[in-house]
């Protein structure tokens, strides 16, 4: 498991089916691998589940109480506060913020030159959570943000972190406190200046104006852990996922070249929400991507009391394990299942898929709130991306992944840009 989760859990689901027990030593661990069942604990019975004690050990000491990791009335109450800023006529207008941004990157490559594209990622999609959702410009602290977060992620690839007591110190610890620190010094930044010069829309304005059913306000820690939990989700998995879509559109040039074909029917400039309608094999091909490497590729859930699946009790104190890596590549669900095929997304099969044999956002309440800011942001940046460049993977990069939070590349994916 901890040599290569992800083909432990594969392996678990081809030898064992669709629930599988063992033991770990954080507890008893049940996978489950049917749409049913993981609709079971995300969606019909999500009230008998939280997030767990593992979930925390994770992230608890970055995010703090932010929504990814809060509860009951904390949880509820602080998604009511951020919920306005994902309605869908907010996420309208991010739409020219995004495009501005990835105009910006490419302005920066030149013709024939190698990018490390995931960093590339990371960043402007750091640049515009900051931007849509904050209102800030954070472009001097770009870089200590995107690294603080990377060694966030690395760390939690460390066995001993998870394993041994919370009060052992180890290495990876200390670059969690260490990165910790760094986004403080940022997030405490923007938030006095919002409270300096309050916006009329954005995230932090927004917390720093609520009250609670009590009429108090949210302190200043329960805003930062907000902030920070937007900056590391709002970011992240978008960054992932068109790292991956390069990835693999760089595998497979028929499926680049109808992309790019698309493209120059359809746009005649850079990319806008009016053109994504007409985009659909852009659509076709984020699904696709966010199908075969999912940037989340797994869940868990702990039962607060006991649950009944498929005929076996899952005890209070056990782990429940969801992996969309798993689900996502399973050949009942998918013909040909490790092909990378965005032609498959048509309407007819996504009606005949059963429900979460695909959920790259979880499902349920607990569903990703940016799930839709996401979507945008990758079909506009993967658009503007296309339109001016073709991307050349450099020989002999392989995509080896790092199973955190998020499925990470272990190594830099550098990809040569020429320019069309």
């Amino acid at each position: 498991m901890a040599r290569d989760p992800f083909a432990f859990m594969t392996e678990n689901a081809r030898e064992y089916g669709d629930i599988v027990a063992f033991d770990t030593v954080s507890g008893p661990m049940y996978q489950l691998n049917h749409p049913e069942y993981i609709e079971q604990v995300l969606v019909q019975n999500n009230q008998h589940y939280v997030k767990g004690e593992a979930f925390q050990r994770t992230l608890g000491p970055v995010t703090g109480n932010g929504i990814l990791n809060s509860e009951g009335a904390v949880w509820r109450r602080n998604r009511h506060m951020i919920q306005p800023a994902f309605n869908p006529e907010r996420i309208q207008e991010y739409a020219g913020m995004m495009t501005d941004a990835v105009a910006e990157t490419l302005d920066e490559w030149s013709d024939g030159e190698t990018r490390p594209f995931h960093e590339d990622m990371m960043e402007v999609t750091l640049r515009i959570v900051a931007r849509a959702l904050f209102g800030v410009d954070i472009e001097d602290h770009v870089e200590t943000v995107a690294q603080a977060l990377d060694d966030v992620m690395r760390a939690n690839e460390s066995l001993s972190r998870l394993v041994l007591p919370e009060w052992a110190p180890t290495p990876a610890r200390q670059r969690i406190e260490d990165a910790s620190e760094r986004l403080d010094e940022v997030v405490y930044e923007m938030i006095d200046e919002r409270r300096a010069n309050p916006g009329e829309r954005d995230v932090i304005s927004s917390l720093l104006d609520a009250t609670t059913e009590a009429g108090e306000g949210l302190t200043d820690e329960e805003i930062r852990d907000e902030v920070v939990t937007l900056l590391l989700a709002g970011h992240e998995t978008t960054a992932l996922s068109l790292t991956f879509t390069a990835y693999a559109l760089s595998k497979h040039p028929e499926a680049e070249a109808a992309l790019v074909e698309e493209l120059d029917a359809v746009l005649e400039g850079p990319p806008t929400m009016a053109d994504l309608p007409e985009l659909t094999d852009t659509e076709r091909v984020v699904k696709e991507s966010m199908r075969l490497y999912p940037p989340v590729p797994g869940i868990v859930r702990e039962p607060v009391k006991p649950d009944i699946i498929d005929g076996y009790e899952i005890p209070t104190g056990a782990t429940v394990q969801m992996n969309q890596w798993v689900v996502h590549r399973d050949e009942r669900w998918y013909d040909d299942p490790l092909a990378f095929r965005p032609e498959r997304w048509t309407d007819e099969m996504e009606e005949e898929l059963p429900k979460l044999a695909y959920f790259p956002f979880s499902a349920g309440p607990r569903r990703c709130i940016g799930d839709r800011f996401a979507m945008l942001e990758a079909r506009l940046l993967l658009a503007a991306i296309y339109r001016e460049f073709h991307l050349e993977l450099v020989p002999g990069t392989e995509l080896d992944l790092m199973a955190t939070v998020t499925a990470r590349p272990r190594d830099e994916i550098p990809m040569t840009v020429h320019r069309r």
